[in-house]
């Protein structure tokens, strides 16, 4: 980040608790930007919540709190950050919370909304792999009856 990346991004605000948190707050010390950590009120004394240049409270408790995308992103924008970075797990995965950073003009660090939205799809995801000239293993191209299922045939290979 050196003060600024090519999104002139230079605050990230961590949308995760625990270690990943704590080590998406290093990386970003590391390469010189400001790091915002988000929290329900039960996790308030968690380590990433120290670690970070600024935390911001989330309504709600537990793991909801971190699902929350709206309080996340309304936590983005209040704390002046460019982008989100979901970690993993929670919405590291979810296209429609990285196209609501998007209409907001946060930066959701993952892949873009399309790519989660085409890749969340296993029918879509297969189809896009084999015009790459990716090599996939047999099986169906859409969704299978449990008949159709029982007519494929069965490998007993290990």
């Amino acid at each position: 980040m050196a003060g600024t990346t090519d999104h002139g991004v230079t605050s990230v605000l961590v949308a995760n608790r625990g270690e990943i948190a704590v080590r998406i707050i290093r990386a970003i010390h590391e390469m010189g930007g400001r790091a915002v950590a988000v929290f329900p009120e039960d996790d308030k004394d968690a380590l990433h919540v120290h670690r970070a240049d600024q935390a911001v409270a989330l309504p709600g408790t537990g793991v909801a709190a971190y699902l929350d995308a709206t309080a996340l992103i309304e936590a983005a924008v209040s704390s002046g950050c460019g982008a989100i970075h979901p970690g993993y797990g929670f919405l590291s995965e979810n296209a429609d919370f990285a196209h609501r950073c998007a209409e907001v003009g946060v930066v959701f660090v993952g892949p873009s909304a399309d790519t989660l939205t085409m890749l969340g799809d296993k029918a879509r995801a297969r189809a896009f792999a084999v015009e790459q000239g990716v090599a996939v293993m047999p099986g169906t191209t859409g969704a299978t009856t449990l008949a159709e299922r029982r007519r494929l045939p069965v490998s007993t290979e290990r």
